[in-house]
């Protein structure tokens, strides 16, 4: 006897982030040309069965070979992943985005599609904070590049301390002098 419904003893499964606004629109717009494309393809199968069958032409089909590009294109956009592609795009070219001194002392570590953060480390408590003085003309150039409401919020971590080191003249849980690692 099954049942769609999860046994006591058995943890409910997790639902997922329902999507919203830009990313209903994309998922829409996708249908629509999915649709669209087969309505084309019964088209053109009933237009090659009044002709007698499927013939070889001088005229693209669908069985033709894909550029490379398109196909990863099409990919991108069939799977959803044209943010997180995008957003990979602006790490490579981050030297190009913040100019060469800032990215030789802060480096974008990670982007939370969820939350729509970027996650960058600073390699002094001078430039973190240099960089969170400059955090919303940065937001607002990434999402320039990338769109409108991709990135929302820029997270700027410190350094990372150095390594712990215990002895009678250390307080505990401290990571070093607070004006270099802090």
């Amino acid at each position: 006897m099954t049942t769609d419904q999860p046994a006591a003893d058995e943890p409910a499964p997790k639902k997922a982030a329902e999507p919203s606004g830009v990313d209903l629109a994309r998922v829409a717009l996708r249908a629509a040309k999915e649709q669209a494309r087969a309505r084309g393809d019964a088209a053109q199968q009933k237009k090659q069965a009044r002709r007698g069958g499927l013939r070889s032409g001088a005229r693209a089909d669908g069985r033709d070979p894909m550029a490379l590009g398109a196909a990863i294109n099409r990919l991108l956009t069939e799977r959803g992943w044209e943010t997180p592609a995008a957003v990979g795009g602006v790490m490579g070219r981050w030297p190009q985005i913040v100019g060469e001194d800032l990215a030789n002392h802060c480096v974008p570590e990670k982007y939370d599609e969820d939350e729509r953060v970027l996650i960058v480390r600073c390699d002094s408590t001078a430039w973190a904070t240099n960089l969170r003085l400059l955090a919303p003309q940065l937001v607002a150039r990434l999402n320039e590049d990338l769109g409108h409401g991709t990135v929302r919020f820029l997270k700027v971590n410190g350094p990372g301390g150095p390594p712990r080191r215990y002895g009678p003249l250390r307080a505990p849980g401290s990571t070093g002098p607070g004006d270099t690692y802090g």
